[in-house]
């Protein structure tokens, strides 16, 4: 198991939140929630199929991409 961490730009809107990672969004991984812990949460499904189907497809990922060999947990705050 590896764990892939992308920065991602979130901003507020007058009907919720907008998040995507800029080095993905051209693979689709941009979306939106009412709440930021719910974009938050929302962006982290789809980045993560996003990688999912470039990791079975054998595409490289950005080079933006911090890698590590071990199992871990990125905490925002």
């Amino acid at each position: 198991m590896k764990t892939y961490i992308f920065p991602i730009e979130i901003e507020e809107s007058s009907d919720g939140w907008s998040v995507r990672v800029p080095s993905l969004e051209n693979r689709g991984a941009a979306t939106w929630g009412r709440s930021r812990d719910e974009a938050l949460r929302n962006i982290q499904e789809v980045a993560q199929m996003v990688v999912e189907e470039m990791i079975e497809d054998g595409e490289s990922l950005p080079a933006d991409v911090r890698v590590s060999e071990t199992p871990a947990v990125a905490i925002s705050v």
